[in-house]
């Protein structure tokens, strides 16, 4: 799968610097360029990238609102909104020919895992106190040794398996479009192409999800 990487070799060498680091500082820069491309042309009537861009956002603002709640879930939306925004631009460049998608990485898709699991727990802790322990107690007392074992691996195990899923799904996409490409080029990729374009949206979903639902049980009160 060399052939997907000759646009960025021409500008970076990818002995120097790994493919999924390049393409994930582009895909930067092509949100940090939108941003300032709708923020310069403003109107109280959106249309084309002002337009897109706000049903984006207003889309990511509702599901961080109706998971966490009004208060909490507007206090995490930077934090959702860019990870969800992110996800989905870097899943996009994976079907663009001579690209390849920076979430097929396991590196890059640990890199947004760990500073969810790490913020769970710290606004959890901010906004409990020591009592956010009880969140890992369950709600039988005899049985809080034994839950808390549970609760405590099942927290672990988050962060993996938010990145694996994202990166398993990716890597999986990526190779089923670069083997039917060889095979067929020219009726099968269009197809698998529709296919890849809905496996990066729902990805891009569940991740952010699943981000709002462990905040969300982080802030909550234990029950």
């Amino acid at each position: 799968m060399q052939e997907e990487s000759l646009l960025m070799d021409l500008v970076i060498n990818p002995h120097v610097v790994p493919h999924y680091v390049s393409y994930a500082f582009f895909a930067s820069l092509i949100l940090i360029a939108v941003s300032l491309a709708v923020r310069g042309s403003l109107s109280l009537v959106p249309r084309g990238m002002q337009n897109f861009v706000e049903v984006m956002v207003d889309s990511l603002l509702n599901l961080s609102e109706e998971n966490i709640g009004h208060h909490w879930g507007r206090h995490f939306f930077p934090l959702i909104g860019t990870i969800g925004l992110y996800i989905l631009v870097c899943n996009f460049m994976g079907l663009i020919p001579g690209f390849t998608a920076p979430t097929s990485n396991i590196n890059m898709t640990a890199s947004m895992a760990v500073p969810v699991f790490l913020a769970t727990h710290y606004y959890g802790i901010k906004a409990h106190g020591f009592k956010y322990i009880k969140h890992f107690l369950g709600p039988i007392i005899w049985l809080a040794p034994m839950m808390f074992v549970i609760e405590f691996i099942g927290h672990l195990v988050r962060p993996v398996t938010l990145s694996v899923r994202l990166f398993g799904n990716m890597i999986a996409k990526h190779m089923i479009l670069f083997a039917l490409g060889l095979l067929a080029p020219v009726i099968v990729p269009v197809a698998i192409l529709g296919l890849g374009v809905l496996v990066s949206l729902i990805q891009a979903f569940v991740f952010v999800l699943l981000t709002a639902l462990y905040l969300a049980g982080s802030v909550e009160e234990a029950h």
